[in-house]
């Protein structure tokens, strides 16, 4: 039986850069974000259930980003019903990735886990994270981002307290080493837990 991980973090916590090493451990990582890119891509499975319901929002068979923004700044219920055409066809991509990947161990790389429910269908969940002032340096050393984008992401995040509370496992990413040396460790321990299970 496979034992399901959760990973998430507050933005600038340094979630991208352990979901790459539970990869480069050789565990599968299903990665939501990546997930949306496809849905929304050309031809994407998305394009057209956004196209009937936001015409607006798609141009040239490509689901805009840009052009969804404007429509939920110009009203907030856009998300709900955006999320009514995303979430099946994203709950479908997780079930097939499960499908095809009879590993001891996976990882589900979600920015919003907590925020959807993830929770309540994952064995575990791992939250990263670091100290407010490096979370801080982090995000505004990206390109464009403003104090303002920055706040409003967080508004919409799960404080990184309450991530915390509720997480089953934690990793401080301070350092690149630290971090890995974390995750090798961790992997270990739920692999030993996936098999412990599928021994009784």
């Amino acid at each position: 039986m496979t034992l399901r991980l959760g990973l998430t973090g507050s933005i600038g916590m340094g979630k991208s850069t352990t979901a790459q090493m539970f990869r480069d451990e050789g565990v599968p990582v299903w990665d939501a974000d990546a997930t949306v890119h496809d849905l929304y891509s050309k031809d994407g499975d998305a394009v057209q259930a956004i196209a009937a319901v936001f015409p607006t929002a798609v141009i040239e068979n490509i689901v805009s980003r840009d052009a969804l923004k404007t429509l939920i700044a110009a009203d907030p219920a856009v998300i709900g019903q955006l999320e009514k055409v995303v979430h099946p066809l994203v709950a479908d991509s997780r079930l097939k990735f499960l499908a095809n990947h009879n590993d001891p161990l996976v990882v589900f790389d979600i920015p919003l886990l907590f925020e959807t429910g993830a929770d309540e269908w994952l064995d575990a969940v791992l939250v990263v994270t670091a100290p407010a002032d490096v979370q801080r340096s982090r995000v505004m050393d990206r390109p464009g981002m403003t104090e303002q984008q920055f706040q409003t992401i967080l508004s919409r995040q799960t404080p990184d307290a309450e991530k915390r509370e509720r997480a089953d496992h934690i990793i401080e990413t301070l350092t690149l080493d630290d971090t890995r040396t974390a995750v090798r460790n961790l992997i270990a321990e739920l692999k030993g837990q996936s098999d412990a299970r599928n021994r009784t």
